[in-house]
């Protein structure tokens, strides 16, 4: 795609104009244009993310105008006072609705149910993400990407909407001054307007991020509380860790000692709060992941009970956690069986309710942590 490029603007020779060209030696042109030639040859190999970065008045939004034209993100309508999850397309379903949310990062159900204007510049881009992510099927072209929000939060915020354009199979094109968001959103390719070079790009993964990770106070606890999906109350036993990444708290997560019949050495899971300035990064699995292993390695158990879908997502994935209890029996056991949201042809309403309060029930998974047969753990 070679595409010429002029944006022409008339020039009104008015007082002030005349004296500032008298001052300044700059003559007074009748129109006033610029010229941008530009190669994008985007049909050449297949892509799902894309960089148009330059500095300030480069001519970056002219020029996605001029290609994308009708694919550049709009004004969002949000709904002042109604919850956040109302504010999706009627035919979604909370699964997909969450599902979407969680994927780009935002990850904290208590935002779910508050208006987007009462939420942080960062969570307003997470959720103005997913509901573009939901809005459109095709091409998104995101104009000003993450320049409202603090630069932390827009490299981990581009790493986590990258994941989720990729896996749901869609194309984003991002536009922007911050060059500092390439190696977080692995673009597949980058236009660079000040340079007007085009170059392809092999997706790599983000820059390691160190996790500190010790035993903490429970004065911590209130740094996390109000992100916590179930209750801000913290076990007056819990036995506390957190997670520091370059001096900044990330993470909290809790243990409570698990009462059993025929053993004492199980530990149950409590609180697992990731701050959502990280979330998206897998900090709380990895976290979780070193507690499990810590744990072991001292002869203990260590359980946990979630409902929240990125723990179940993360804990159903990795070959370090076994699912346990009646519920993910019946998973292994009839997973064809899928459970059904809503009244279908043959079904009564007493086989409907039933099926409702199944998926409740399936909506939260116990699993228990599997330690390697030798392993050191990296955080």
């Amino acid at each position: 795609m070679d595409t010429t490029i002029t944006v022409s603007t008339p020039v009104q020779a008015t007082p002030r104009v005349l004296q500032m060209s008298s001052i300044f030696d700059v003559p007074v042109e009748q129109r006033a244009s610029t010229t941008w030639t530009v190669h994008l040859p985007l049909e050449d190999r297949p892509w799902a993310v894309g960089l148009i970065v330059g500095p300030s008045g480069a001519g970056k939004s002219t020029i996605a105008r001029h290609l994308f034209g009708e694919a550049i993100l709009g004004d969002q309508q949000w709904n002042p006072a109604g919850a956040l999850l109302d504010d999706f397309p009627g035919d979604l379903g909370i699964q997909e609705i969450t599902g979407l949310l969680t994927s780009v990062g935002l990850g904290s159900p208590p935002a779910w149910m508050r208006p987007y204007a009462t939420l942080s510049n960062g969570e307003q881009f997470r959720a103005s993400m997913a509901r573009a992510l939901a809005d459109t099927d095709g091409l998104v072209v995101v104009d000003e990407f993450t320049s409202v929000v603090d630069r932390q939060v827009a490299r981990v915020a581009s790493h986590t909407v990258q994941k989720a354009v990729r896996r749901s199979d869609r194309q984003l094109v991002a536009v922007t001054c911050h060059y500092d968001v390439i190696d977080w959103l692995q673009p597949d390719w980058v236009y660079d307007v000040a340079e007007a070079s085009f170059a392809w790009r092999q997706v790599q993964p983000h820059p390691t991020l160190h996790l500190d990770i010790h035993r903490a106070d429970r004065s911590r606890w209130p740094t996390y509380r109000r992100h916590h999906y179930l209750s801000a109350r913290l076990h007056t036993s819990a036995v506390c860790y957190e997670a520091w990444a370059d001096g900044t708290p990330v993470a909290f997560h809790s243990y409570l000692h698990f009462p059993h019949p025929r053993t004492n050495n199980i530990k149950m899971a409590h609180r697992l709060v990731v701050l959502p300035d990280w979330q998206g990064l897998g900090v709380g699995g990895r976290l979780n992941d070193w507690l499990g292993q810590h744990l072991a390695e001292h002869r203990q158990r260590f359980r946990m009970t979630s409902a929240h879908p990125a723990v179940i997502r993360q804990c159903s994935r990795s070959p370090r956690w076994r699912g346990v209890g009646p519920a993910e029996k019946s998973i292994r056991t009839s997973r064809t069986n899928r459970i059904a949201g809503g009244v279908t042809a043959g079904k009564s309403r007493a086989q409907h309710y039933k099926r409702q309060t199944d998926l409740r029930r399936f909506s939260t998974r116990s699993f228990e942590y599997q330690p390697p047969a030798r392993t050191t753990l990296s955080v």
